[in-house]
């Protein structure tokens, strides 16, 4: 969902289907875009598809009851006015791994201290909260069993 104020040039899409041909740029990027959804594999391997080197990531990170609640009142805030759909679907940073593994994708660089906010405010949204990875396409993706069976 592109927003008025965007800067760069952006396009929407359905949330499932980037509408790019296979390795037809050269980085795929998500800001804040994947826990929006419930189908962050299914993301990824579409970035993955439109990507010839790399997926590059920034959202959340989710290790406890506390980072849950910060990241669904920030969420809440800063996109509810807009319509955005808020399945509050956060992971942790070894859930994050499994999902780039199983798209494959390689964790290149992973950096979670960002400095985002000004103190003390970076005490409670900051935290570690967010991270920025840069991921390469490992090479070929092994189809699931589930779809090499039919």
């Amino acid at each position: 969902m592109p927003r008025p104020s965007c800067l760069i040039k952006c396009a929407g899409f359905d949330g499932n289907t980037i509408p790019l041909a296979d390795s037809s740029v050269d980085i795929c990027l998500f800001v804040d875009v994947l826990h929006h959804t419930l189908n962050i594999a299914g993301l990824l391997r579409e970035a993955r598809r439109v990507a010839r080197l790399y997926v590059l990531i920034k959202d959340h990170l989710c290790e406890n009851k506390l980072d849950h609640a910060v990241l669904s009142f920030m969420d809440w805030v800063g996109n509810r006015p807009y319509g955005v759909s808020l399945p509050y679907d956060y992971q942790s940073k070894v859930e994050w791994n499994q999902i780039f593994s199983a798209c494959g994708l390689r964790v290149v660089r992973w950096n979670q201290s960002l400095p985002l906010y000004p103190q003390p405010f970076d005490r409670l949204f900051g935290r570690e909260l967010h991270f920025v990875v840069l991921c390469e396409k490992e090479e070929p993706l092994a189809m699931p069993e589930a779809e090499l069976n039919g």
